[in-house]
């Protein structure tokens, strides 16, 4: 009884909260909700959000493989090619799947310091760690080149080459991109989570690791299973990074890369066969592992119910809890951020030189398209962002509920993923393909956007639906049971219970489409930002689309970086400054 007392009184503030705000005139808001309760209205929502996910981000890259189909055959009648390419895809997962695990381990703790530390720097601390997110994939694989491979990086300490270009420099690659991804989500399930349970846990004796570990990371299960299948797709799919680190070595992007370079223009036939065959096998193993996991994750027994008193209570407090920040302190700062920022070191030089007035007055070659390609990309990550939100909620909630039934709930949460395994560059040639056969007349601008809602429609998908299903059903229930309509329980319980998640979606979104390199040649000859530090990164062979120095690449990352920094930090502290539920 008690509890249920409690469970209404929370829901009593939280409705009084909302409806304090004063953001719609209430006889609208009344309108709204008795529309929710209708049927048809329901139905109607969650088959539109169906609707458009499958003819905007599912069924174009599908399509422009399906296209293709029967390129296949060139590969499947050379075994030379198709041991490649097995070769390859083999690689892609050993790789993914480690990283992702990884990603998992290092990431909850840094997780947990932004969550839940004391410091007024941590809001800084969080937009850091999203630094790797925002850096084009292109220039992130060049400066971590550049920082532990060549002599100018660390590899001067050393006065030898630390890490060549091979499997190695890729798996640190593939971490330090992904690694933003897993804090994010988390993040934003600890910042949701309400810490009552914790705290009665601790009340009856717990200390606070056990506490966490046995109550904590149970209610947050959901998030962590979703940051791990974002950390996996993100490492599968990854190209334009991948190619400036990996050598000889070749994954599944990388042999589609690779075999782009030596038949595009000499025997097409190859090239389109190995783009079909490569990406069907990791459409196909990745949808199996994540239905699996969809399966097989909620029954998943975490935590681990035996405890070991003595240890878990030494690790509770201050001088383990120390070294463990410290430890994540140490990882993110040494193989994340600095290697990611190395690229942009430059522009504190270029601050003293003749290329900080250039760049200021659109000098030159580069400058005088930086800035309106910087314009765009901040323009369509906003696009981008405001239409996932517009779109993902409903499909969010439908999978989370399951308002379809199980069976296709998990149909679509596995299928939700697959515009993320595709790599970058064939899910960009495959809608480029599907678009304009189906649609000649489309205008660039708006196949730019729906290519970069394909790429980001899972991040927001993913981390709301794991963030809704922490929800007890029960707050709901007793809501409904109060006479609240669907909307108004939408807008009461589950709006405020997940508002730090709606910002990690967002801003996983945001950086992820502003940073896009791959579709986005792929798609259409508009420059964004990303694109255009492509054309001045050198090649393998030294050579650069646009005529740049080592100050100019420096400042063009640096640029890109604060200002997406400055965008970040202010929307955290907004969000943030509106308090906790």
């Amino acid at each position: 009884m008690r509890m249920q007392i409690r469970k209404d009184t929370a829901f009593g503030n939280m409705r009084s909260e909302v409806r304090a705000d004063g953001l719609l005139p209430k006889k609208f808001t009344e309108t709204l909700d008795n529309l929710s309760s209708k049927n048809i209205v329901k139905f109607g929502v969650y088959s539109t959000a169906v609707i458009v996910f499958f003819a905007l981000i599912l069924l174009p890259p599908i399509l422009g493989i399906i296209f293709k189909w029967s390129a296949m055959r060139q590969i499947l009648s050379q075994p030379e090619y198709m041991t490649r390419a097995l070769n390859a895809v083999e690689n892609s997962f050993a790789i993914a799947l480690f990283v992702s695990i990884i990603d998992i381990i290092a990431g909850l703790p840094m997780a947990w310091l932004v969550a839940r530390g004391k410091s007024k720097w941590l809001n800084v601390l969080d937009t850091l760690c999203d630094i790797p997110f925002i850096v084009p994939t292109t220039a992130l694989g060049y400066s971590l080149f550049l920082f532990w491979s060549k002599e100018n990086g660390i590899s001067a300490l050393f006065g030898t080459t630390l890490i060549s270009p091979g499997w190695l420099l890729v798996t640190l690659l593939h971490f330090t991109f992904s690694y933003p991804v897993v804090v994010r989500v988390i993040v934003g399930a600890l910042l949701d989570y309400k810490m009552e349970y914790e705290q009665a846990s601790r009340t009856l004796g717990a200390p606070p690791f056990i506490a966490s570990r046995t109550v904590t990371l149970s209610i947050i299960k959901p998030s962590l299973i979703a940051a791990f299948i974002l950390a996996f797709s993100r490492s599968i799919s990854e190209t334009g990074a991948t190619i400036m680190v990996a050598g000889a070595f070749e994954n599944g992007p990388t042999f589609i890369w690779n075999m782009q370079e030596e038949f595009s223009k000499v025997n097409p036939a190859i090239y389109e066969g190995s783009i079909v065959f490569a990406s069907f096998l990791l459409i196909a193993i990745s949808c199996t592992i994540f239905g699996i996991i969809r399966i097989f994750g909620p029954k998943l027994k975490l935590p681990i119910k035996r405890v070991w008193p003595s240890l878990e209570r030494k690790l509770s407090y201050s001088p383990a809890v120390t070294a463990r920040d410290s430890i994540s302190l140490i990882i993110f700062l040494a193989i994340v951020l600095i290697p990611s920022l190395f690229v942009a070191l430059p522009a504190f030089q270029a601050l003293f030189t003749d290329t900080l007035p250039n760049a200021l007055f659109g000098r030159g070659e580069l400058w005088s398209v930086y800035w309106q390609s910087l314009l765009l990309s901040y323009f369509l990550g906003a696009i981008v962002t405001v239409m996932n939100v517009i779109i993902g909620l409903p499909m969010a909630i439908l999978i989370a509920r399951k308002k379809f039934g199980t069976w296709m709930s998990t149909a679509l949460d596995v299928l939700v993923n697959v515009p993320l395994i595709v790599p970058s560059i064939a899910l960009g040639v495959s809608l480029k393909f599907f678009w304009k056969e189906t649609l000649a007349f489309i205008p660039e601008m708006l196949l730019l956007i729906f290519a970069h809602l394909a790429i980001t429609y899972p991040y927001f998908v993913r981390s709301m639906s794991a963030a809704i299903e922490r929800i007890s059903m029960d707050m709901e229930d007793a809501a409904k049971t109060l006479g609240a309509k669907p909307l108004a329980v939408f807008r009461t319980i589950i709006l405020p219970l997940t508002k730090y998640s709606i910002l990690s979606g967002a801003v996983m979104v945001f950086t992820r489409s502003v940073s896009e390199t791959g579709a986005t040649k792929a798609v259409t000859t508009l420059r964004t930002a990303p694109l255009v530090i492509v054309d001045i990164v050198p090649k393998a062979n030294g050579s650069q689309v646009i005529s740049a120095t080592f100050l100019d690449i420096g400042l063009a990352c640096g640029f890109l970086i604060l200002f997406s920094f400055i965008i970040l930090l202010a929307l955290r502290l907004v969000v943030r400054g509106k308090g906790r539920y």
